[in-house]
């Protein structure tokens, strides 16, 4: 059954409707494009029809993109070739969307009939790049609506047209916070971008674009006709020239040079704009060949699409229990983490008692929401009726009592044994029998944890990271006595306030601490040994990541590190690894020097708590020794010391899927996006390579860096983790 149907009505406006059948937002596929160039031509040549609208039955939406399965197709279809089965797979398309905007005029602009495209909603990736195809662009004031190319967040570019187009109609340095951030709007924004032409009533959509078809319009593209100058200057002309230099400059500023994507997609616009149109997207598409030919961009689009998408569909959940949808939650603790909890329970519609030692605590906890609806209010992303919607969904307590008819229990208080254990045990004297239990620590294992309560089967950890509305990933941790039930709460939950989920078994620090812990650490025992501090911090952010492990200690709190620090060592005793590292840490803490909060870490603060640079006093704490400038060698460090403890920790038995290892690390912590993954990155280097890495790393700077024996089985075998492992998932 095809996606797209036609109807032409009395006055002869051929209107193409695209319903992807069984899916709640249309998405692109081969057939859907042959569909849909097919009822285009046909209305072309019937000589009843005036003008076509292409639009969407679903409602509040026109299309969220892709179906990314399409590059693996393309791919095969060339066998022994899959570069030229990408590229004429991309040019398909282009002859397609061409055939749009063409309208089956002559080569002098002659005949043809326009074609507009109507957006009840969202528009994303090809939802917006064939609506850039046709003549006029109407969207329905839907301010839920997103309208933009996002494909650069998921390690490709628009690469069916969406590129070149943008570019010609709104200039490079409009264009390129689109393309290259992949920035969303509203349709008013859109609009005021320059992206849509019209914003019309929802109500009234249909009817605008018929009425401009019906009005005999002009509809040549400006690319189209003679004398065309791009908006802002073509990179041959003095000011376009300037424009094209900042747009350099600004895409290496904000990727270092990491992302092969970025890269491809600024020289896919700057060679395309010395040229006509049709020749431009040729170039785009060899560059997008380019691009998916790339493993870093197999990796991304494995990583941040397909897995991301199956484990929030619940590919990890237990098949056999019942929906575990959470209808009223107790939140303990109302900090900023218990705060934040309550706040994205109470956005998803669910009931929320938050509750904390007094009532000053618990109300100050709600009025953590309060305050971000009025945020919302003043840029129009909320309404007063829906902050009251919001704060009338939790009440803030100090009785315990008020927990009563929660089915789930998420508990946010000190990071204390004791005191966890305590409150546990109060909690569920009061709440029903069936009531999830679930700890939101971070550091403690919930094994032990479970010991104080009466039901360990329902004892499970939720381990939110800050800020919690906005922090995507939510590692739930089965204990040693964790039952299904619990696990399908947890997940359930996850899915219904909108963040992705991980299980991982019980063991100390968990997957997302394990691996972040170690990359903070080395950053810090480099700056003991003599490395320079902008090395290291410059050194990660060249790798992809966002902030530096300087930079994220103090981001994170420095006492927070060293009471990591000693809880740690006094679990581990003798096998404690990090007395070089805990040597600097306490006396950072020593010195008052506790990070960001204080307005001084290993960053200098203004008063307002921006950075002003190292803290001058740091080169006398720690000199730097000028031998030490390995740019190398310091990023295998830092990539090495995450790596490898995603290796143990799936060697281990903590990591169950490897979807979620790779997953979790971009969402958690912002590792290496462009690489997919610690597991994908090691894939993309070879198993080999990365032993290889490992050894020299052993010999150099210690037995952290040995390669587990898993990593040197697969290196042997000359196998990849998703060889191996990626069948199962």
């Amino acid at each position: 059954m095809t996606d797209f149907t036609m109807k032409t009505d009395a006055d002869g406006v051929a209107v193409i409707t695209w319903d992807t059948q069984n899916k709640s937002m249309n998405v692109m596929n081969q057939q859907g494009f042959l569909d849909l160039h097919n009822l285009v031509d046909a209305g072309l040549k019937d000589d009843t029809v005036k003008g076509i609208v292409i639009t969407s039955g679903k409602p509040g939406s026109f299309a969220g993109g892709m179906d990314l399965n399409i590059i693996a197709k393309m791919k095969e279809s060339a066998g022994d070739n899959p570069a030229q089965g990408l590229f004429d797979g991309v040019m398909d398309m282009h002859r397609m969307l061409r055939h749009i905007e063409r309208g089956g005029m002559d080569d002098k602009n002659k005949g043809g009939k326009p074609i507009a495209a109507a957006l009840p909603g969202t528009a994303l990736g090809i939802g917006l790049e064939i609506p850039l195809a046709c003549h006029r662009i109407f969207a329905a004031d839907n301010p839920k609506a997103k309208i933009g190319l996002p494909e650069i967040m998921v390690g490709i570019f628009p690469g069916a047209g969406g590129t070149t187009r943008l570019v010609r109609k709104m200039g490079a340095m409009a264009a390129a916070p689109l393309l290259l951030e992949g920035k969303l709007n509203d349709p008013k924004k859109a609009k005021m971008a320059g992206v849509v032409d019209e914003v019309v009533p929802a109500d009234e959509l249909l009817d605008a674009a018929k009425a401009w078809i019906l009005s005999e319009p002009k509809f040549v593209k400006p690319w189209d006709e003679k004398g065309y100058k791009m908006p802002g200057g073509a990179p041959y002309h003095p000011a376009g020239f300037m424009k094209f230099v900042g747009a350099n400059a600004m895409i290496n500023g904000k990727t270092k040079g990491a992302f092969p994507a970025a890269k491809a997609l600024l020289s896919a616009v700057y060679e395309g704009a010395q040229v006509d149109f049709d020749t431009a997207i040729r170039i785009e598409a060899r560059w997008f060949t380019k691009v998916l030919m790339n493993p870093s961009s197999s990796a991304m689009i494995r990583s941040l699409f397909i897995n991301k998408e199956a484990l929030e569909k619940g590919a990890v959940r237990p098949k056999d229990v019942p929906d575990q949808k959470v209808t009223k939650v107790g939140v303990l603790g109302a900090g900023m983490m218990g705060a934040g909890i309550a706040l994205v329970s109470a956005r998803a519609g669910i009931e929320v008692v938050l509750l904390d030692q007094n009532q000053d605590a618990a109300d100050k906890g709600k009025a953590y929401s309060e305050a971000y609806m009025d945020k919302g209010i003043a840029r129009k992303k909320a309404t007063p009726e829906s902050k009251e919607a919001l704060l009338n969904l939790i009440t803030a307590t100090d009785d315990v009592n008020a927990l009563k008819g929660c089915d789930l229990i998420v508990e946010a208080v000190f990071e204390d044994m004791t005191v966890k254990a305590e409150i546990t045990k109060r909690v569920e004297a009061v709440v029903g029998e069936d009531c999830i239990f679930a700890s939101n620590t971070s550091t403690l294992p919930i094994s032990d944890l479970a010991k104080a309560s009466s039901r360990p089967e329902q004892f499970i950890g939720i381990h939110f990271f800050s800020p919690v509305e906005k922090m995507m990933l939510v590692e739930i941790i089965k204990g040693a006595k964790t039952g299904d039930g619990a696990v399908a709460k947890a997940l359930d939950f996850a899915r219904q306030i909108k963040k992705t989920p991980i299980v991982v078994n019980d063991a100390r620090f968990f997957y997302a601490n394990r691996c972040i812990i170690p990359y903070i650490n080395e950053g810090i025992r480099m700056v003991a040994e003599g490395v320079a501090p902008a090395l290291v911090d410059n050194a990660a952010q060249m790798l992809g990541f966002p902030v530096g492990p300087l930079q994220l200690v103090d981001e994170t709190s420095i006492d927070l590190g060293a009471k990591i620090a000693r809880a740690t060592r006094a679990a581990m005793g003798d096998d404690y690894p990090d007395g070089a590292v805990d040597a600097v840490i306490f006396r950072m803490e020593e010195l008052g020097r506790l990070g960001r909060k204080a307005k001084a870490g290993f960053y200098s603060y203004d008063e307002k708590g921006k950075r002003q640079g190292y803290w001058e006093g740091l080169a006398d704490e720690y000199p730097v020794d000028t031998s030490k400038r390995d740019l190398e060698d310091t990023q295998n460090r830092l990539m090495m010391a995450q790596a490898l403890e995603a290796v143990r920790a799936l060697e281990e038995g903590v990591l169950m899927d490897i979807r979620e290892g790779d997953v979790a690390a971009i969402l958690g912590w912002g590792f290496a996006p462009w690489s997919g993954g610690p597991l994908s990155w090691i894939d993309i280097i070879g198993a080999d390579k990365a032993v290889e890495i490992c050894d020299a790393l052993e010999a150099s700077h210690g037995v952290r860096f040995k390669a587990p024996a898993l990593l040197r089985d697969l290196a042997a075998k000359g196998e990849g983790f998703y060889d191996r492992f990626g069948k199962a998932a």
